[in-house]
C-alpha cells in the first residue's frame, strides 16, 4: 500500500555544517527547469506505478522555502493536477526560520498544507553560528508567529544535540525555550558525523570537539523528561508529540510500508523495490527530459530484508512491533525465528514484552543501536 509522498527540493541559501543530505547553493541554479522535472517524474512514476490515495505528502530539502513564492505556487499547483490529493490528512513542509516570508507561507496554506517542519536546531546563538545556521533565536519566534497567523495549527521544530562544545545546560535551555513556543511537535536528534560534510574534515584533522558521551547521554534523558513535564508525548526514540500530533508521514518509514520518493537524490519503495534517484542537479533534469525515471539505483528487496527492516524500524517507535502482525504479514513466525535474540535482549533488560508488544526499554532506548543489529544478518533467504 502507497499512500505517501516525499518531494526533495535539494537548493539551499547556505549550506550547514553537518548536512549529508542531497543538497546545491541556490544561487545560479536552474530552479525553474528543476520543478518541471521534478513534475514530470511525478507524472511517469504515477502512469507506472499507480498509487493508492495519498494521505501524507512530505516536502523536504534542501530548503524547499528557498523557492520564490512564484514557484512553490507553481509547484503545488500542478502537483494538485498529478498526484491524487483528495484525501491528504497530513501535508508537511520544512520551513527555514530565514525564508518563512507571509507569501511564501499563504501559499502553502492556499494549496492545502497544513504542517510545518521548522529546522531550529538550538536557540544558543553560538552554537548557531558554530554549526553553520544563519538565523537568530529570534528569527524562529517570527517564523512561529507569522505561521500561526497564516492559519497553521500544527507546528514542528527540529532540534539537535551532542554538538561541538554544546554543554548539558544549553541543550536544556533550547528544549525549555521550543517548549515554550506552544508547538505541536518536537524532533530532536543526536549529531552524527556524515562523510561530505564540514564537520567530517573537520573531525578527520583533529578539530571537533564533541561532548564526552556521558553527556549527551544526559542530554537525551533531560530531552525525555522535560518534554513530557510539556505535556509531550514520546512516540518514537527522537520523536515527541503532543496527544494526537504524531508525525504520519514518518510513521509511514517506521511502519516500514512503501512510499514515493520524487526528486534528485529522493529514495523511493515502490512495489516491492527500493532506488535512489540520480543526485546531480542538472543530471537528474537530463535524465527526465530523456522521459525516462531518473533511478541511480534499484534494489528489489527480499523477504528476508524487508523482516529486518520491520523489525529495526518497528522497534524505533515506542509502543514496539506486534510480532503476531507482523508474522502474518511476512507469513513467517517471527517470534520463532528470533526467539533467541528476544531472549537475550530482554534477559540485558533492553527489550521488553506488554500487551503482544515487543518494545525497548528505557535502557534499551540508550542502546538502540546495538539492539537493532542484534536483528540483523540472522535469517536466511
Amino acid at each position: 500500500m502507497r499512500t505517501a509522498a516525499y518531494i526533495h527540493i535539494p537548493f539551499c541559501e547556505h549550506i550547514c555544517h553537518y548536512c549529508d543530505f542531497n543538497k546545491v547553493f541556490l544561487k545560479n541554479q536552474p530552479v525553474d527547469e528543476y520543478i518541471q522535472a521534478l513534475l514530470h517524474e511525478m507524472h511517469m512514476t504515477i502512469n507506472e506505478a499507480k498509487p493508492d490515495q495519498l494521505k501524507t505528502i512530505y516536502v523536504g530539502g534542501g530548503t524547499p522555502t528557498a523557492l520564490t513564492a512564484a514557484q512553490l505556487r507553481t509547484l503545488f499547483a500542478e502537483m494538485h493536477s498529478i498526484l491524487p490529493m483528495e484525501q491528504i490528512e497530513e501535508f508537511t513542509v520544512e520551513v527555514n526560520p530565514d525564508s518563512s516570508e507571509e507569501e511564501k507561507l499563504a501559499v502553502m496554506k492556499e494549496f492545502g498544507v497544513n504542517r510545518l517542519s521548522i529546522g531550529v536546531q538550538s536557540f544558543d546563538q553560538s552554537l548557531l553560528d558554530a554549526i553553520g545556521r544563519t538565523h537568530s533565536s529570534d528569527s524562529v519566534h517570527d517564523a512561529v508567529k507569522r505561521s500561526r497567523e497564516a492559519g497553521f495549527d500544527n507546528l514542528s521544530l527540529d532540534l539537535m544535540f551532542g554538538l561541538p562544545h554544546q554543554s548539558v545546560e544549553q541543550f536544556i535551555d533550547t528544549i525549555e525555550k521550543a517548549a515554550e513556543l506552544g508547538v505541536e511537535h518536537l524532533s530532536a536528534y543526536s549529531l552524527k558525523i556524515e562523510e561530505k560534510t564540514v564537520f567530517f574534515n573537520r573531525q578527520r584533522k583533529g578539530k571537533l570537539s564533541l561532548p564526552p558521551e556521558e553527556d549527551e547521554v544526559t542530554m537525551y534523558e533531560e530531552l525525555r523528561k522535560r518534554t513530557k513535564a510539556h505535556g509531550f508525548v514520546q512516540y518514537e526514540i527522537s520523536n515527541f508529540a503532543k496527544p494526537g500530533r504524531e508525525s504520519k508521514h514518518n510513521l509511514v518509514y517506521w511502519n516500514n510500508d512503501e512510499y514515493y520518493g520524487f526528486g534528485a537524490g529522493a529514495h523511493g519503495y515502490v512495489n516491492g523495490v527500493r532506488h535512489q534517484n540520480i543526485g546531480p542537479v542538472p543530471k537528474y533534469i537530463e535524465a527526465v527530459n530523456q522521459k525516462k525515471l531518473p533511478y541511480l539505483n534499484e534494489h528489489k528487496v527480499s523477504r528476508v530484508e524487508q523482516i529486518e527492516e520491520a523489525m529495526f524500524m518497528g522497534l524505533r517507535k515506542l509502543n514496539g512491533v506486534d510480532l503476531d502482525e507482523l508474522s502474518k504479514r511476512y507469513d513467517k513466525d517471527l517470534n520463532k525465528l528470533y526467539h533467541d535474540q528476544i531472549k537475550d535482549l530482554s534477559e540485558r533488560g533492553l527489550l521488553v514484552s506488554e500487551q503482544g508488544m515487543l518494545k525497548l526499554t528505557n535502557e534499551g532506548l540508550l542502546l538502540a543501536n546495538e539492539v537493532f543489529e542484534q536483528f540483523l544478518a540472522v535469517l536466511e533467504d
